[in-house]
Formats: structure tokens, C-alpha cells, sequence
């Protein structure tokens, strides 16, 4: 059931991103803490369960998500970590792997700083990520009461995403002459 609420949610966002009004709003709610901008309330709050209290981690990570959508609104199947993995192998620059460590270290207080950084250079260079599953990370990520495990799990599967993308090799370029030589 969550699954498909969250899905609905990303798909009100997509439908937002022809609202530029919308989308500034959004985009400027990532300048407050989750769920405390006004303005953003129109756009989300039709979405959060009349049985979620202000700080719950679900409505927080509702929040979260539109405004991170909003700064960069490019859907794509992978996930926000593998997609800053491919994002450091091609641009061969240490200190992306350093963001990226940062937001593992992030704690439930300081870990939108560091995702709106990281979708602010996925946005740059027009690399997408799967927003149905960062909507899913961010109630752990941005519950202050998660358990040590399920935040240690998410930061483990974070991990393994970002530096198997990172160490994959790039696909090697196709020749247009696909014939084998032969020798006589």
C-alpha cells in the first residue's frame, strides 16, 4: 500500500513540473525544514495520512522529496546513489566521492543538506534517479527515531549502489564495422 501511495505522490509531482508556480515553491521549501514552509502545504499535504503527526518521518520525507524534485525533476530507474556513482566515475573527481561519504555520515538532521547538494550536481549534469525509492529512503533517512539497524541497512545499500556504479567500467564503444577479421 505504501508503495503505491508513494507512486501516486511522485506522479502528482510529475504532473507539477509543467506548474512553474508550483515548482518554486517547491524548490524554495528546501530552504526550511521539511513540512515548514507554507507555501509547499497546497502541493503535498493531500498526500500525508490525516493519522501522521507534524514530525512524523513519512511526512517529512513527503516534504523532502517534492522540494528535491522540484530542484531536479529527471526520473530515472537507479537510485540516487548509484546515479552519483556514474556521476564520479565519468568526471573522475574525488571530491564527489567525499559529498557522498558526507551524506553517509549525515544524521536524520543534516542529511537534506547533503541530498540537496548531491541532486544539485546530479542536476547539473543531467543525470536522473528513482524517486519512488528515495521517497522510500527518506522516512528512514529523516526519521530521528529509526533504529541504529534499518538506518545502518540504508546506508549499506547507499553504499554498495554508489561504488558499484563508480567501479563499473564504462560500455566499450561499438565499432561499425562488426565483421571478424580473418586471416588467410
Amino acid at each position: 500500500m505504501a508503495h503505491d501511495a508513494n507512486t501516486a505522490f511522485i506522479e502528482h509531482l510529475h504532473a507539477l513540473a509543467k506548474d512553474p508556480g508550483a515548482m518554486a515553491a517547491l524548490r524554495h521549501s528546501l530552504a526550511f525544514e521539511p513540512g515548514a514552509y507554507p507555501r509547499a502545504y497546497p502541493y503535498v499535504e493531500r498526500f500525508v495520512s490525516s493519522t501522521w503527526h507534524t514530525q512524523d518521518a513519512r511526512r517529512l520525507a513527503r516534504y523532502a522529496m517534492a522540494g528535491l524534485y522540484a530542484l531536479h525533476p529527471s526520473p530515472r530507474s537507479s537510485s540516487l546513489a548509484a546515479a552519483l556513482g556514474e556521476l564520479t566515475r565519468e568526471k573522475d573527481r574525488p571530491s564527489l566521492e567525499l559529498r557522498f561519504i558526507a551524506l553517509l555520515e549525515a544524521d536524520a538532521e543534516g542529511v537534506m543538506h547533503h541530498l540537496r547538494q548531491a541532486v544539485q550536481l546530479l542536476a547539473a549534469d543531467g543525470k536522473g534517479f528513482d524517486p519512488v525509492e528515495l521517497l522510500q529512503d527518506l522516512a528512514v533517512a529523516l526519521d530521528e527515531r529509526a533504529s541504529p539497524d534499518a538506518r545502518d541497512r540504508l546506508k549499506r545499500r547507499w553504499a554498495r549502489d554508489f561504488y558499484r556504479a563508480m567501479q563499473a567500467e564504462a560500455p566499450a564503444p561499438q565499432s561499425a564495422d562488426t565483421t571478424t577479421p580473418t586471416h588467410d
